[in-house]
């Protein structure tokens, strides 16, 4: 897998964290918990597109 491949399925996994925690915020009673895990994971997510943009030039 290309790194543009790598940058174009972790932008898809982080669009797909967005609408959970999304959906989790709006929802009555949102989890602390979850939100929390989420946000954890976006970051991640985030940070290793960063990486690999980094390493790539």
């Amino acid at each position: 897998m290309s790194s543009q491949d790598r940058i174009q399925s972790l932008k898809a996994k982080h669009a797909d964290l967005e609408q959970r925690l999304h959906a989790e915020q709006v929802r009555p009673l949102p989890d602390d918990n979850v939100l929390r895990e989420i946000k954890h994971e976006k970051l991640m997510v985030r940070d290793e597109i960063a990486r690999i943009r980094h390493t790539a030039h």
